[in-house]
């Protein structure tokens, strides 16, 4: 069976989404561990609470970044994945840690990337008054959520909703959009191929896997 590591930051909406896909037969896959940059990240918690291993590095506790990824990709690598998922990972990765899993970790990023990278896309899109927004899943390369994506999914925005309300309706995509790309993955189906992201042997578009681009 496939191993999954899954770095965190935060509550772990998706890793629940993900373990929920494992536990159900969605993924052949095992999450042998869940790891962190913050000891008070809820979603290791959820972690313990399903058996899997769940730890945490304190980044101030190293010199540089360097060496804080240096010992992550130590901590990681003890689990021998085959695929390594950020889920709501909130640190910026080294080109080292970058390189030694190319082609095989992906990120979820709250907006149709290229647009709005980095924090607070939900803010922003209501403040530009943007008629759609939704998430992207990518490979993860050392540009800032510049990776090649490999599938998005777009909502229609409401003028009168909120930036909570919105980020909501986002979040509820990405549970079904990461576990599918996962299963892509896993399958044998994805790949990175010079900087490209490629499904059953076809490059895909910079946009991404979106078939017809439909509302869901």
């Amino acid at each position: 069976m496939k191993k999954l590591v899954i770095l965190i930051s935060g509550t772990g909406s998706n890793l629940q989404a993900i373990i929920h896909a494992c536990r159900s037969g969605l993924l052949a896959a095992e999450i042998s561990a869940v790891v962190s940059n913050k000891a008070s990240a809820g979603g290791l918690d959820y972690a313990r609470q399903a058996g899997i291993p769940a730890l945490s590095l304190d980044p101030s506790a190293f010199a540089d970044r360097q060496q804080f990824d240096r010992q992550m990709m130590a901590e990681i690598d003890n689990f021998h994945p085959d695929l390594v998922v950020l889920a709501g990972y909130m640190r910026i990765l080294s080109p080292e840690f970058v390189a030694r899993y190319a082609g095989r970790m992906i990120n979820v990023h709250p907006s149709l990337l290229p647009a709005y990278p980095g924090l607070h896309t939900h803010r922003q899109v209501l403040e530009n008054g943007d008629s759609e927004h939704g998430s992207s899943v990518h490979f993860v390369t050392e540009e800032l959520d510049g990776g090649p994506v490999i599938l998005q999914s777009r909502i229609p925005v409401s003028g009168d909703e909120t930036e909570q309300q919105l980020q909501a309706r986002v979040k509820a995509e990405e549970h079904t959009l990461y576990p599918r790309v996962i299963r892509w993955f896993l399958e044998g189906r994805l790949a990175l191929r010079d900087n490209q992201a490629w499904l059953d042997n076809t490059p895909l578009p910079p946009g991404g896997y979106c078939p017809e681009h439909a509302y869901r």
